[in-house]
C-alpha cells in the first residue's frame, strides 16, 4: 500500500516537471511511512544516519516543494514547530497537551459550518480547521 502510495507521489513530482532526488525519495517515503505528523527535524534526525551530506535545509526544501505541489499539508499549531501531514483529505486532528503527539481523526466534514459561517458573517470562506485537545495515551499512563 504505502509503496503504491510513493510511486503516485513520484508520478506527481515527475509530471510537476520535479527531479526525484535519492534524498527527496527518502524524505516523501518517510512521510508516507509515518505514523505521526513529524517535524523537519524529525526527519533530517531519522534520515541523517542514511544521507550524513544531507542538510536540514534540504528537508525544509524538499518539504516545501511537496506542499506546492499538493503532497502534503502543513500543519502549524501555536509556537511549536511546524509539522507535515502526508494525508491531505479533509480530516481533523487531535493534539495531547502533554507531549504534542498528532493523532488523525475522521469525521464527516463540516461543510454546513463553512455555509452557515459565510450566511452569518458575509464572508467568503475558504476552508475550516478543528482542532481537539487532551492526553494521549501513553501520556495518561505516565502520570
Amino acid at each position: 500500500m504505502s509503496e503504491d502510495k510513493l510511486q503516485e507521489a513520484i508520478g506527481r513530482l515527475k509530471h510537476a516537471s520535479v527531479r526525484i532526488t535519492p534524498q527527496r525519495h527518502a524524505v516523501l517515503d518517510f512521510l508516507i511511512n509515518a505514523k505521526s505528523h513529524p517535524t523537519a527535524d524529525d526527519i533530517y534526525k531519522a534520515l541523517e544516519g542514511k544521507f550524513p551530506n544531507m542538510s536540514v535545509a534540504t528537508v525544509y526544501n524538499n518539504l516545501r516543494v511537496f506542499r506546492e505541489i499538493g503532497l502534503v499539508r502543513e500543519l502549524t499549531y501555536g509556537d511549536a514547530s511546524s509539522r507535515f501531514d502526508y494525508n491531505t483529505s479533509k480530516h481533523y486532528h487531535v493534539i495531547c497537551e502533554s507531549c504534542g503527539k498528532i493523532v488523525d481523526f475522521d469525521y464527516p466534514s463540516l461543510d454546513e459550518v463553512e455555509s452557515l459561517a459565510e450566511k452569518v458573517t458575509g464572508f467568503e470562506v475558504s476552508h475550516h480547521r478543528m482542532e481537539i485537545y487532551g492526553t494521549c495515551p501513553d501520556c495518561k499512563t505516565t502520570h
